[in-house]
């Protein structure tokens, strides 16, 4: 197990260099994009976030914010960036369709406003470069692709989110980036959606993915039995950890491997290869301790290639040390996810089905 996960590392390893060595597409499409944002409640980051999409290097776009409640604490932080930007079309949706997956009734409700025929989705936490609507629109430019999605890094401010971060960054972000070269094409990454309305209605609408909690990974899917491919665009964009206790990053990384569960169960399976330090530790029990050895360092370096020269994230050097405690934490977590219906989000205590859906929801304190 210790040679399987030292070549697993290796497969990172080469991804990731395919990933650095791609070229940009030129950046000249401009078509017109509807960027539609589902917002509940607000973090540090808000509006920093929110104000990185009005200042993008694009011609002609829009922002729809869609809300539950016009008593959300994220409503003011929009009102003041619509006051501070008057010459961007951005429009705040007060929705009200709903559906199991609340955030997927946000987005039925925003899509029937939107106006341009390509439609960007991305989390309300999601901070972007000034050339990003350029650069995934040219991906979708591309011969037979129907979705774009984006890596992301992610920033911490305490311990246990820096913990998820190193994760975000060596154990996701390296293994989209595996299962690509490996020829995975149905998946979908929450921090960008890009595609076309024509194509989100031949697949029933947003509607056609209400019942599931990994609406991405659902969108991606049907966009891919259309005979489309999911394409991953050279921009990295970041997002913000935000646990701030052992505990909330434990049930957030709960949820993240019950739904990896249901929705890829052969996949999840194949998930503890990729805890090299785990399967060190057992190699040097056994005394096998060079190999142990290669394989942490193996660890290690694809760890910190994937964060500093994928993701532009320099600070995974800093903390590389952390990255053997990371393994051992995602080993637990996976432990964890093997067994167990439910999981908690945004204050909900959710029911999933074998195949994802979202069969029960309850209040959460």
């Amino acid at each position: 197990m210790a040679i399987v996960a030292g070549a697993y590392q290796a497969v990172v390893l080469g991804a990731a260099w395919r990933q650095m060595s791609r070229k940009r597409k030129p950046l000249n499409a401009f078509h017109p994009v509807s960027i539609l944002k589902p917002v509940l409640g607000r973090d540090s980051r808000f509006y920093e976030a929110i104000r990185s999409h009005v200042i993008q290097d694009y011609p002609e776009y829009e922002i729809l914010f869609g809300v539950r409640d016009l008593d959300d604490p994220a409503v003011p932080e929009i009102r003041r960036l619509m006051e501070q930007s008057p010459e961007k079309p951005i429009r705040l949706v007060l929705c009200s369709t709903c559906t199991p997956n609340g955030k997927v009734g946000t987005l039925i409700d925003l899509a029937e406003q939107a106006k341009y025929p390509l439609l960007l989705v991305n989390d309300s936490d999601i901070l972007v470069p000034p050339d990003y609507l350029r650069r995934v629109v040219s991906e979708l430019e591309q011969p037979g692709v129907g979705l774009v999605t984006c890596l992301y890094s992610a920033r911490a401010e305490t311990l246990p989110a820096r913990l998820e971060a190193i994760g975000v960054v060596t154990e996701f972000a390296a293994g989209v980036l595996a299962a690509i070269n490996l020829g995975a094409r149905e998946f979908g990454l929450g921090a960008t959606l890009l595609l076309r309305a024509s194509d989100l209605r031949r697949i029933g609408g947003f509607q056609s993915v209400a019942e599931y909690l990994a609406d991405d990974y659902q969108l991606g899917r049907r966009i891919n039995t259309l005979g489309l491919k999911v394409a991953l665009a050279t921009v990295t964009v970041e997002t913000l950890a935000g646990g701030e206790t052992w505990g909330e990053v434990w049930r957030h990384q709960i949820r993240w491997a019950r739904t990896i569960r249901v929705s890829s169960p052969s996949g999840y399976l194949g998930l503890p290869v990729t805890y090299a330090f785990f399967w060190s530790v057992l190699a040097t029990f056994t005394g096998q301790w060079r190999l142990a050895t290669v394989v942490l360092g193996l660890r290690i370096l694809a760890g910190c290639v994937i964060g500093a020269g994928v993701l532009r994230d320099r600070t995974i050097l800093r903390w590389c040390w952390l990255i053997p405690l990371r393994d051992l934490w995602g080993f637990a977590v996976w432990l964890g996810g093997l067994f167990g219906e439910t999981v908690q989000w945004r204050g909900r205590r959710l029911r999933l089905s074998r195949d994802g859906r979202i069969r029960e929801v309850s209040s959460s304190p």
